[in-house]
């Protein structure tokens, strides 16, 4: 008689955010079947909204849900940067540029997953390896182990995955984020633009949703105020609104000041070093990371989730093939008999690691440096790190041309 705290499942997906819920999709679509485990009891959607490039939107097509998703928001058709007296503009008709709600985006992917492919309250403590397989033993809080062929960590920043991996712990900026949005019920009147003011080291971003919602993030230097004001709505708008008043206009600060309090979110901004990227081991036996696990980055270049779609698109499409290579279709069963070539599968997490590797070490670089010079106080280290930037990427949007490919 089996013991009722252990269950047995081919592939284990650990955590149901937007990299998670991608991979999910992602192995359907290629007939493998998965199911993800997520310690909260509901889908998450923190960060209020997702600005979607060109790059991204490929991967959601792949996905089999892009169209669905554009009827969400508005096409946007140009960048505008405006640092201090100067204005910089760009045109992005031909790159297509959505902000998309969190919501609408994790709603979406989930439904199109097999029912009772998300399991909610299954918080993951540790993994282990069987002693005779060498298969993963996933341990779950309430006591339940689950023996599985394959594991994927898309748990995020502090990820059990990533550290049970060997992988050195995502590093802080010393910059924070505040997120949320606000609805104009007789329409904000604002143009199709991405529009981002930087004064005085504070960066306040505005992207329209839709004709009423629009979404608005700030950037500013972390104080050890933040810890306590973090963690109460009413405290992150007024905070907010105080360190802006005297230098953005009343229109902006007014959008603030009207947001939707549930909306809210303040975070410290953390990021895995670009030194990591390129030397870390993804991969050990038959389990692998994506999304933020394998590389948190901050949001300066708005790559972070993109990033995660086309790591869902590439490991499922590596997997595909080495799992039709090996003959039998990689599935769970009641029985949970099936068995998974370890070397097959170590082969396309490989090439999944092999593939994603230089993309993600570019995008983590950009992130890094842009980063550093927004937290910059000196001068001549902020001259450095400009020049830097423009040898390095000369094209700052050039990253929005990638081309993950087909599933």
């Amino acid at each position: 008689m089996s013991n009722p705290s252990s269950e047995e499942k081919a592939i284990v997906i650990i955590g149901a955010g937007l990299c998670g819920l991608a991979t999910a999709l992602a192995l359907h679509r290629k007939g493998l079947s998965s199911i993800v485990v997520e310690k909260s009891e509901s889908l998450r959607a923190t960060g209020a909204a997702i600005g979607i490039f060109a790059n991204g939107w490929r991967a959601l097509d792949q996905l089999g849900v892009g169209q669905e998703l554009r009827s969400k928001a508005i096409p946007l058709q140009v960048v505008r940067d405006i640092f201090s007296q100067r204005e910089s503009v760009i045109h992005v008709r031909n790159e297509e540029l959505r902000c998309l709600k969190r919501s609408d985006l994790i709603n979406i992917l989930a439904n199109n997953l097999p029912p009772d492919t998300i399991h909610f309250g299954r918080q993951t403590l540790a993994l282990t390896l069987d002693p005779q397989t060498a298969h993963p033993i996933v341990h779950l809080h309430d006591g339940t182990i689950i023996k599985t062929q394959v594991v994927i960590g898309c748990d995020g920043t502090n990820s059990v995955v990533a550290d049970w991996l060997g992988l050195k712990a995502a590093r802080q900026f010393s910059l924070c984020a505040v997120r949320g949005f606000t609805n104009y019920p007789n329409g904000h009147g604002f143009s199709n633009e991405f529009v981002r003011l930087r004064k005085n080291n504070i960066t306040l971003g505005r992207i329209p949703v839709d004709d009423k919602l629009v979404h608005w993030f700030v950037g500013r230097l972390w104080t050890p105020e933040d810890s306590r004001v973090s963690k109460e709505a009413k405290l992150i708008r007024d905070s907010t609104v105080e360190s802006m008043k005297k230098d953005f206009p009343a229109d902006r600060i007014e959008m603030i000041r009207n947001s939707d309090l549930e909306s809210l979110s303040l975070l410290r901004l953390k990021y895995r070093a670009p030194w990591d990227i390129l030397l870390g081991s993804f991969r050990k036996g038959t389990v692998t990371i994506a999304g933020d696990a394998l590389h948190v980055m901050g949001p300066f270049i708005g790559q972070g989730g993109s990033a995660g779609l086309e790591d869902a698109i590439v490991l499922a499409r590596c997997l595909a093939q080495e799992m039709g290579m090996a003959g039998p279709t990689l599935t769970s069963s009641s029985e949970g008999q099936e068995q998974v070539t370890q070397s097959r599968v170590g082969k396309a997490f490989d090439q999944y690691v092999k593939q994603r590797r230089m993309r993600i070490l570019r995008l983590s670089m950009q992130t890094y440096l842009t980063g550093l010079l927004l937290q910059a106080s000196l001068p001549v280290l902020k001259f450095m790190i400009l020049i830097l930037l423009l040898i390095l990427f000369p094209n700052s949007y050039g990253h929005t041309h990638y081309d993950c490919g087909r599933l």
